[in-house]
């Protein structure tokens, strides 16, 4: 009786493995485009096709330092403010180390650095971790925590 238990979530196990494998295997290439469609727009200038990577929603969370912020619009109000107001620029954006973590067939947790190249030399840089979650018109992002220099 004990074999055949062990065997059975020997099996139970290897199924799920294998699940999120399969998960993974699909998902991260389409998490990684809508990152690397961010990545250009935002070189292109494009505020709201950066923002197209991330949920539409008033829901949509930002964590940047101590501060917390919430809702699409007003993460879009935010860049515009920061990048595209008087005496502000978007300079070039490169995102690097990507590391995508499937936490279900729906969800999944992303790590990375991001590189800003400004005309004036300077290169403001940090570290990200996204939350995605797969909706009817692919994946977006939930979650955004974002940490630079």
């Amino acid at each position: 009786m004990r074999v055949s238990a062990f065997l059975l979530g020997t099996v139970v196990a290897i199924t799920v493995c294998s699940f999120g494998q399969e998960a993974g295997d699909s998902a991260s290439p389409a998490i990684r485009k809508v990152i690397e469609e961010q990545q250009a727009a935002w070189n292109r200038q494009d505020l709201e096709g950066f923002m197209a990577g991330y949920w539409n929603s008033p829901e949509l969370t930002f964590f940047s330092g101590a501060h917390e912020a919430k809702g699409w619009l007003a993460a879009l109000d935010r860049y515009k403010k920061s990048y595209q107001s008087a005496g502000h620029e978007m300079g070039k954006l490169e995102f690097a180390n990507l590391r995508i973590e499937m936490l279900g067939p729906g969800a999944a947790f992303v790590r990375g650095e991001f590189h800003l190249t400004m005309s004036d030399g300077k290169t403001p840089h940090g570290l990200f971790t996204l939350v995605f979650r797969k909706f009817p018109e692919g994946w977006r992002i939930v979650h955004d925590h974002s940490a630079g220099e």
